[in-house]
């Protein structure tokens, strides 16, 4: 396995399509909520990477460098959820590069990639059934149950980086025997099914288990994490959250409270070594279910969650 690894690192390729014009092509948001989309699309295309290849005939994949993020922020009218013209120009791009080149065609798509954290990165694949069927499609909203396939799409954790970069507060978590008082945390708007449910039943229920919809003022969310246990994360709207990889940040073992997420580098990754699944039916039980789980468990559930850290954080240059 390491061997293949490492002969994987020695010649594996990517072809990095030239179509496109500035600002949906070839760029991306570096901050906030999508940086992860930006951050991969800056990285490949003016990093220094030895995976990048200016021959396709080298290639062993192709990247299809549109941002969909920036679909949403240039072509996209507030409010009409009219998703119409970015389906448009994904097929368009698809039509491009299949009349220019064999590759598409040869393949139908299945050795080409799009990435996107953009909740609607999926719903834009549709615009062509081999870039939604067929190619990989790395996604933040990697949910099962609308399509996403572990088989062959690509689960991204969701960066929330204000600022580009971690919060000076998560960057360096507290010496191991710092005492974490809380037993679990959430603070967040009553997005999607699951978090009335969380809200519902702890919302000021309990007061091991801080759980907040708005957060009082004289409080700091970051600060709750790095005090607390276990963070719980919920799903909004769409399976993924940036809480997760903010909780894996402060070394707090993520609660995840979900359905139909294929979780992030799951295929490589263990996530019952370093977080808590929680059923979306026994939220009721929560207390009981992270009481239960013995000192020992939870020590080595934090080693687990020290020991990934860093297959979290975006680095300049790219690792």
């Amino acid at each position: 396995m390491i061997r293949s690894y490492l002969e994987m690192e020695r010649r594996f390729k990517v072809y990095v399509y030239t179509e496109g014009d500035l600002p949906i092509v070839h760029d991306g948001p570096c901050k906030h909520i999508y940086t992860i989309e930006g951050r991969f699309i800056q990285g490949i295309e003016h990093g220094s990477t030895r995976f990048r290849t200016q021959d396709p005939h080298r290639a062993h994949v192709y990247f299809m460098p549109f941002s969909v993020a920036l679909m949403v922020k240039y072509m996209y009218k507030d409010l009409s959820y009219d998703q119409t013209d970015m389906k448009q120009f994904v097929a368009d791009y698809i039509r491009v590069i299949s009349t220019k080149y064999p590759f598409w065609n040869r393949t139908q798509g299945a050795d080409h990639f799009m990435l996107s954290c953009h909740d609607w990165g999926p719903i834009v694949s549709k615009a062509n059934p081999h870039l939604y069927n067929t190619s990989i499609r790395v996604l933040c909203n990697a949910n099962t149950s609308e399509g996403f396939n572990p088989q062959k799409d690509v689960s991204l954790p969701e960066i929330h980086l204000v600022s580009g970069n971690i919060s000076p507060k998560l960057s360096s978590p507290p010496p191991d025997n710092t005492p974490r008082p809380h037993l679990a945390f959430f603070a967040g708007g009553l997005h999607g099914p699951i978090r009335p449910i969380l809200l519902q039943h702890w919302k000021g229920r309990d007061p091991d288990i801080k759980v907040y919809e708005y957060l009082p003022k004289d409080m700091d969310y970051y600060s709750l994490m790095l005090q607390s246990k276990f963070c719980l994360c919920p799903s909004g709207y769409e399976v993924a959250s940036p809480r997760i990889v903010e909780a894996i940040y402060a070394e707090c073992v993520p609660v995840i409270l979900s359905e139909y997420y294929a979780l992030p580098f799951g295929d490589v990754l263990n996530w019952e070594a370093f977080s808590v699944g929680v059923n979306v039916s026994d939220i009721p039980r929560l207390k009981e279910i992270l009481v239960s789980v013995p000192e020992a468990k939870y020590r080595k559930l934090k080693e687990g969650v020290r020991a990934v850290r860093k297959h979290f954080i975006l680095n300049q240059p790219a690792k």
